[in-house]
């Protein structure tokens, strides 16, 4: 595919982005506003850097420009970069953006219009925020690992790093960002946003908070829950070749397709709103489930409310016939991975470039903001700024 140098035609064309290279959710939230149209340019070390960054595509998107921001050209470089920038993301432990000269103030003095924001795990105060912490522990701290618990009596799993890191980090840091751009487009000032994987976890458990002020939800009771586990109608069934099914068909009209389609009366049916009942309905569901392939009931239950899906493998799922209709996956620069989110009519979102190679465009995103080419080559030259397009494959 021919990318274009950035995107023109996203929602988000004409937003120019600074990400400070890091991990996890800072670079995801980046990738989202990529997707959307910015023109993100991500700031690399100097360095080799990771392995084989042309197929990370969590680095999709962006250019690169690679910047000894240990040395005071480096800084000033950085900071004319700022003064041209609606965007600053960063993810460092609170105070070390302010120690390396580039905290929000100085850049703010530099751009009164600049949004500066800071993603990190516990936010920018608190007796906790200069301490490291992965997205385990983010969950772990606010409640939200107790609800994929099994049973009181298993042990907290172990999910892979993602809710707490990009649903609860990047993906609200991206919000935050859009937000205030939003608002800097009217009142003329940027403002700091200080985004924090604990918060933006806990704010995913508020529909369980609501649930249970209306006495809808037990907390502390893991699998004890409408949907948790707990519930018969909520849960995952084995087949009998050992593949397994989604059944959630919470609603009552839902849950009469579901048993009707297994033949059953649901009038002679336990109660399914007695939880006391629940035991006897998994182990009836599930003796019956264990009579028939995962095929089997895919096609059953296929075109129906009843709820019921397959429980796909990752391969399966970029090859299901839904998800090759919507082109959920796509495969790019030798990559399959998911399409941007959410679609827009009018100015969808795209991939509009391979992921950041570090310094891969140093010379191209310094002069398209405004550095003098003189200056630009005396970066070079010292060593200040590596342009990698330079240097031979």
């Amino acid at each position: 595919m021919n990318y274009p140098n950035y995107a023109t035609r996203g929602p988000l064309a004409g937003v120019r982005v600074l990400e400070i290279a890091g991990m996890g959710p800072g670079p995801y939230a980046a990738m989202l506003l990529a997707d959307m149209g910015a023109d993100v340019v991500r700031v690399d070390r100097p360095g080799p850097g990771a392995r084989k960054p042309e197929l990370y595509a969590l680095a999709r998107g962006r250019r690169s420009v690679a910047v000894d921001l240990k040395q005071a050209a480096g800084l000033e470089t950085l900071l004319d970069l700022v003064a041209n920038a609606d965007v600053l993301i960063e993810g460092y432990r609170p105070g070390v953006a302010e120690r390396l000269g580039f905290g929000p103030d100085v850049c703010r003095e530099r751009n009164p219009r600049l949004v500066y924001a800071h993603m990190t795990g516990w936010g920018q105060q608190g007796p906790m925020a200069a301490m490291a912490g992965h997205d385990l522990n983010y969950l772990a701290l606010t409640g939200a690992l107790t609800l994929l618990q099994r049973d009181a009596d298993s042990p907290p799993p172990s999910p892979p790093g993602f809710i707490a890191d990009f649903a609860g980090g990047g993906l609200m840091l991206a919000f935050g960002i859009v937000s205030a751009v939003l608002e800097a487009h009217r009142s003329g000032e940027g403002q700091v946003i200080d985004a924090a994987m604990v918060d933006g976890v806990a704010s995913l458990t508020t529909l369980i908070y609501s649930m249970t002020a209306q006495g809808r939800w037990t907390l502390d009771a893991p699998g004890t829950n409408f949907c948790d586990g707990g519930s018969p109608y909520y849960n995952t069934y084995e087949t009998s070749d050992g593949g397994w099914l989604a059944v959630a068909p919470i609603e009552p009209q839902f849950y009469r397709v579901m048993v009707e389609k297994l033949g059953l009366d649901p009038q002679a049916l336990p109660d399914r709103d007695d939880p006391a009942r629940w035991p006897e309905l998994k182990e009836l569901f599930a003796g019956i489930f264990r009579t028939r392939t995962r095929a089997h009931w895919t096609a059953l239950f296929d075109g129906t409310d009843a709820c019921v899906t397959p429980v796909l493998g990752f391969a399966e799922a970029r090859e299901h016939p839904h998800n090759v209709a919507r082109g959920t996956f796509v495969e790019e620069f030798g990559v399959v991975q998911p399409a941007p989110a959410p679609r827009l009519g009018r100015t969808p979102a795209a991939i509009t470039r391979p992921p950041a190679v570090p310094g891969r465009e140093s010379r191209e995103v310094l002069a398209d903001w405004g550095l003098a080419p003189d200056r630009v080559d005396r970066l070079v030259e010292d060593g200040t700024v590596v342009d990698r397009a330079e240097q031979p494959a």
